[in-house]
């Protein structure tokens, strides 16, 4: 047990001097009453509620319910909010400014008297965002998710966010469905305040934090609106003071194992290629060295949960089946030995789970997909890394050796993708460059580039795509990701043309350009940089520093934590 004299907050709340004055009056105009400065935990409660995040529109409802649990413990809880990441609203991309939000909540942590914090997010890069920052200040730390919608709707049949956007999509472009239909499936996918109920980055890294023992149990699918979830954070508030209580700080929850959890909990639930690039830069906060190839961990883990966008169902259907406590029961000895915030290991999470329909999570031994996690490619094209999701690809074309066509940036493909003599075919390798950190900037979520419509109006609906982007946890198809060293930075997809034979190999995590060495180093002589497109402000800042995808995109200064006393007062 922590004594109360030294808690953190009582450097704050507990002097008997004009400094202690200052901050407890004005904490007092709120109508906080005097006994609650007698050095109870004083629980930070992190919100990124927005109107502009959907996602993360339901937790104020929620951190009610975090408080009520922490008062119930003895605790004094105070919310406080960040920067909000709504993942569908932003441009460029939310994920430019994910390390922002990481900034935001870091120094917020380290600013205020606090000695333990609960993590409310959900959106896509609200949950990384959040957790790198606590991480730099290691403080007692648990998340409550927003939890996924409702599933969607639309002519009576489940409709899945993003997944069936994509779809429905490439269907008009086709002729195949009609603008009438495609407005009207608008306004019933998105039912409920929650993260996207596929299988998406939100709901997989909702899922990671739930296998790296940083959730109560059952954390990742519970539905925003079930009151279940209301009820897990009330436990929360509750289980956030006793982790003050025994100093259970974030980095003696979260090791090396712990991340390993994760890339094997990532592939069985079909997660999203995103959280590779999320649990490299969580990594590098915690001091834990995680690097690509330790995701090879996960290639030969079977697929167990059907939900789109690698099967068919949806978040909510995965909550009445049983969730993740199933899916832990069901890795069994493959999870490594950690702990969680429970103060217990990770096998703990799985006490009692059953499972309540087998169509929706598969046992081990008779898997939906066999080894269907997440692939690692490198060879001269990607000299540091790349990676393809399988089980959202089509199996034919994880080996496949074509010629390229190649757009310089987004707005060349946006501008000719739809041209009808566009001169390619099914076999074509798609390469998209410009998208990588530094030049979009920020990494976007396009490298799922359209389909020519030359060969969709010809039924084609999937091809090999190459790109230093990203692409949503929900979208499919076979795209090889986060090429590493992007275009920008020189990486040798700059060097890359029309016409260039390109060899892919899922199952030797290869991929090659094959074109001459003597040649290449005569295109790269010659080859410069874009302009940058911003030269001020925060993205100039990003720009300058960020690093690369194998190394989680997060600005080069902010790797790794700083928990030293904040000792200089402000008056």
């Amino acid at each position: 047990m922590t004594d109360k004299k030294n808690r953190r907050s009582q450097a704050w709340y507990g002097k008997l001097d004009k400094d202690g004055f200052i901050h407890r009056s004005w904490m007092k105009n709120q109508g906080f009453p005097d006994h609650v400065f007698d050095g109870r935990p004083i629980i930070g409660i992190c919100n990124t509620w927005s109107e502009l995040t959907p996602c993360n529109s339901g937790l104020r409802v929620l951190a009610e319910a975090v408080k009520r649990g922490v008062w119930e413990a003895g605790g004094f809880p105070v919310e406080f909010p960040v920067m909000s990441l709504g993942e569908t609203q932003m441009k460029p991309t939310a994920m430019l400014f994910r390390n922002l939000l990481a900034m935001d909540v870091e120094e917020s942590i380290r600013a205020y008297g606090i000695d333990g914090v609960v993590l409310l997010g959900g959106c896509d890069k609200t949950t990384p965002g959040q957790l790198m920052g606590a991480a730099s200040v290691d403080l007692p730390t648990i998340v409550v998710s927003s939890g996924p919608m409702l599933n969607g709707k639309f002519k009576g049949n489940d409709i899945g966010s993003g997944t069936d956007v994509w779809k429905f999509s490439e269907e008009v472009r086709a002729g195949d469905m009609t603008l009438q239909d495609f407005m009207a499936a608008e306004s019933g996918m998105s039912r409920s305040a929650g993260v996207c109920m596929t299988m998406g980055t939100a709901s997989t890294m909702a899922s990671i934090v739930e296998a790296m023992g940083m959730s109560l149990p059952t954390n990742a699918a519970l539905p925003a609106v079930d009151a279940r979830r209301t009820s897990l954070a009330h436990l929360t508030g509750k289980r956030i003071v006793e982790m003050v209580e025994e100093g259970l700080v974030m980095s003696k929850v979260v090791d090396k194992a712990s991340f390993e959890n994760a890339i094997l909990a990532n592939a069985a639930v079909g997660g999203s290629t995103n959280a590779v690039v999320h649990l490299l830069a969580m990594a590098g906060r915690v001091g834990v060295d995680l690097t690509l190839k330790d995701f090879e961990l996960g290639s030969d883990v079977p697929l167990l949960v059907n939900c789109m966008p690698s099967g068919k169902y949806l978040m909510e259907d995965f909550c009445y089946a049983g969730g993740m406590p199933v899916v832990l029961k069901e890795l069994g000895d493959k999870l490594r030995p950690a702990n969680t915030v429970l103060n217990k290991d990770i096998s703990v999470f799985a006490d009692g789970a059953e499972c309540y329909n087998r169509d929706v999570i598969y046992p081990i031994d008779a898997p939906l997909k066999p080894a269907a996690g997440l692939r690692v490619l490198r060879g001269n094209l990607a000299p540091n890394g790349a990676i393809i999701k399988p089980s959202a690809a089509t199996d034919e074309l994880l080996e496949h050796e074509a010629e390229a066509y190649v757009f310089e940036s987004i707005e060349d493909l946006k501008a000719n993708i739809d041209k009808p003599d566009l001169p390619v075919t099914k076999d074509t390798i798609l390469v998209l460059k410009g998208c990588g950190p530094k030049g979009y900037p920020g990494m976007p979520e396009v490298g799922n580039m359209p389909i020519p419509r030359v060969l969709v109006e010809q039924g084609v609906r999937d091809m090999v795509r190459i790109s230093d982007a990203r692409m949503s946890g929900t979208a499919f198809g076979t795209v090889i990701l986060h090429v590493s060293p992007e275009a920008q930075a020189g990486g040798t997809l700059a060097l890359v043309k029309t016409g260039d034979r390109i060899r892919v190999s899922a199952s030797k995590g290869e991929l090659e350009l094959l074109v001459d060495e003597t040649e290449l180093e005569t295109r790269r002589a010659a080859w410069q940089p874009d302009q940058p497109h911003y030269d001020r402000g925060y993205a100039k800042l990003y720009i300058d520093h960020v690093l690369q995808a194998d190394k989680g995109a997060d600005l080069d200064f902010l790797v790794g934590k700083d928990t030293r006393p904040v000792t200089r007062e402000s008056h």
